[in-house]
């Protein structure tokens, strides 16, 4: 694929994640209002901020290195290899949400049950839900590497409103629910973004129109883990470069929460406050939010599709 074509592709990616980051930002904005008629501030603060945190860093840790290193390297790569790597981040996913789960429920302040009821099954939840997203894995980065634009736009916002359609009802027609009315649309919000990238595969590979993108990945069963003849399991440079992006997507986790990692260890604000700091906060991110992280996500597959890492510019091809 030639550089501007990529180019190309690139920008329509970054404008549909722009989109995409608007939509999200109105639809929660609007969720936000719409929640604060029916339930307490305490149970939204519990929501937007310790149970999202949770939910944000098993999914993090678990994903974002094996993402920005599966999407660098060769275009000749061994898709078999990159996908048994990609399948790692599940069991990683179970480890950080056991783990991240204890030290919510044992560790930090357990809100007051009259006031936020089941927040036990919450922390639950919201860790199953991260496990659930990261089965979607390998079909993400494909259609990622591969710029599927209209896939992503799709499955993300059909998972945010089958989410949001979910909440209202249950908040409208059970508020006593609490956490559960969350827990529930969480799940709902990870089984559908996963299905529609796990549907739409089914459908493609195969089909005349992958045959003819010579689509590096002939069957479905290709997407799940499987052993290569006399080969490693994964490709160990690829996974090497795993744990080179961890060890910066564990600093870069914490400066983009750092303030909600604040508030949950260190108790500084109620669960109430913390609700209306997160919407507050959520208005004051727009920019970095709307152009900056899809400016980022788009082009870093842009500069890893046209550039060799480890090549001089002098050698590279494009």
């Amino acid at each position: 694929m030639a550089a501007q074509e990529v180019l190309g592709q690139t920008a329509r990616l970054a404008s549909s994640s722009a989109l995409l980051q608007v939509l999200f930002r109105v639809v929660t904005f609007g969720l936000n209002a719409f929640t604060l008629r029916y339930l307490s501030r305490e149970l939204i603060g519990v929501v937007n901020v310790r149970l999202t945190l949770l939910y944000s860093t098993v999914v993090f840790l678990a994903r974002e290195a094996f993402r920005r290193a599966c999407l660098s390297g060769s275009t000749k790569r061994n898709w078999t290899k990159t996908i048994n790597l990609l399948w790692l981040t599940v069991p990683l996913g179970v480890f950080w949400s056991v783990f991240l789960g204890l030290v919510w429920l044992h560790l930090l302040e357990v809100p007051d049950a009259a006031v936020v009821p089941h927040y036990q099954a919450g922390v639950v939840a919201f860790g199953l839900s991260a496990i659930v997203e990261l089965l979607g894995e390998p079909c993400w980065v494909l259609a990622q590497a591969h710029l599927f634009v209209r896939l992503k736009v799709i499955a993300e916002s059909l998972s945010v409103v089958s989410k949001c359609v979910l909440t209202v009802t249950l908040v409208t027609l059970y508020p006593q629910w609490g956490l559960y009315i969350f827990s529930l649309a969480q799940l709902l919000y990870a089984s559908v973004l996963v299905m529609c990238y796990v549907i739409y595969f089914v459908m493609f590979l195969g089909s005349p129109e992958a045959t003819k993108k010579s689509f590096p990945v002939a069957r479905v069963k290709a997407l799940l883990p499987n052993f290569v003849e006399d080969e490693a399991f994964v490709n160990w440079r690829e996974a090497r470069l795993t744990w080179s992006f961890f060890k910066q997507s564990f600093l870069k986790q914490i400066l983009t929460e750092g303030e909600r990692y604040v508030m949950t260890f260190l108790n500084v604000l109620n669960f109430g406050d913390q609700g209306v700091y997160d919407i507050v906060n959520n208005l004051g991110s727009l920019v970095a939010r709307f152009v900056f992280m899809p400016i980022e996500e788009s082009f870093y597959v842009f500069f890893a599709k046209v550039l060799e890492r480890g090549k001089a510019v002098k050698d590279q091809k494009q």
